[in-house]
């Protein structure tokens, strides 16, 4: 038994080192990921991050660049560059899917081009992918960033209730391209299910209808019905703060008045009072005031 022994241990011995897991070091160009949520739709950016080191990074083909004007580039550097859209969107006026696709550019000195593909797994081969597969192609100018950022950088700016801009920026580079979620169709459904054909919409439903239709500039008169509905049974001051604005659209001067002096006396007597809530009731009063002059 021990010679049969023997020659087992040995050889678990020798194997232990190809077990152990291998050194992790820092990449030097690290992955990051980046998400925001545009209306109702959340869109993830994951890639990784070169730094400038030194080098010229955006150029003519006949220089030293990192990237040449006119060539394919995977949008940061390891693995290819990846968007995903939770639902279908709008990206610089081209219907895009619901779905994750790689984020290829081609830088250039006046113009870029920005392609969503459908391949993911191209790395630094840039040149394999078929055109057949994009789902979106378009043109954006660049602009000159105010000082210089060492690290490439996807982010999100000029955000509204529906629409944001996704932008790229390394070295002294930056271009921007426009996502437009789909929010005006999804909101109404809801309104329409939970409020409309409810014969007993929940007052969050109700306020929440009469918030949008107000910062939508839809029909201010129903959007009043329904928080007056929610204001006439359990009034709370920032409902009543709602409700004073839609009567000021409606120019009920009067009756805007009397919403924000309730809404302030109920802000007031919270524990702890909000003073934001009051100082907006003073400033809607003060309005009201110069409308019925």
């Amino acid at each position: 038994m021990k010679h049969l022994l023997a020659p087992l241990a040995a050889a678990l011995l020798l194997a232990a080192p190809a077990a152990q897991a291998q050194i992790s070091t820092p990449q030097p160009s690290p992955k990051g990921s980046v998400m925001q949520r545009v209306g109702l739709t959340d869109v993830t950016i994951t890639y990784s991050r070169p730094g400038v080191k030194g080098r010229t990074v955006f150029g003519d083909s006949t220089a030293k660049v990192v990237v040449a004007y006119g060539q394919r580039w995977r949008t940061g550097a390891n693995a290819t560059t990846s968007i995903k859209f939770s639902d279908d969107v709008t990206v610089e006026g081209q219907k895009v899917p619901a779905g994750e696709y790689g984020l290829y550019t081609e830088p250039g000195r006046a113009a870029w081009t920005i392609v969503l593909n459908k391949s993911l797994k191209q790395g630094a081969n840039v040149g394999g992918f078929k055109n057949a597969d994009d789902v979106a192609r378009f043109t954006v100018k660049p602009y000159v960033l105010g000082s210089k950022l060492e690290t490439f950088t996807i982010s999100f700016a000029d955000l509204t209730p529906g629409t944001a801009s996704v932008a790229l920026e390394w070295e002294n580079t930056g271009v921007k391209f426009r996502v437009v979620a789909d929010v005006e169709s999804k909101v109404l459904a809801q309104i329409d299910e939970k409020v409309t054909k409810n014969a007993a919409p929940a007052p969050a439903d109700l306020a929440g209808a009469a918030v949008y239709y107000y910062d939508t500039n839809k029909d201010a008169k129903q959007a009043l019905a329904w928080m007056q509905k929610v204001n006439a049974t359990d009034p709370k001051f920032w409902n009543l703060n709602t409700e004073a604005k839609i009567r000021l659209r409606l120019k009920d001067y009067k009756g805007a008045t009397a919403a924000a002096a309730q809404s302030k006396k109920l802000a007031l007597a919270a524990t702890p009072a909000n003073q934001e809530y009051a100082k907006m009731a003073d400033e809607l009063t003060a309005e009201a005031k110069k409308g019925g002059k």
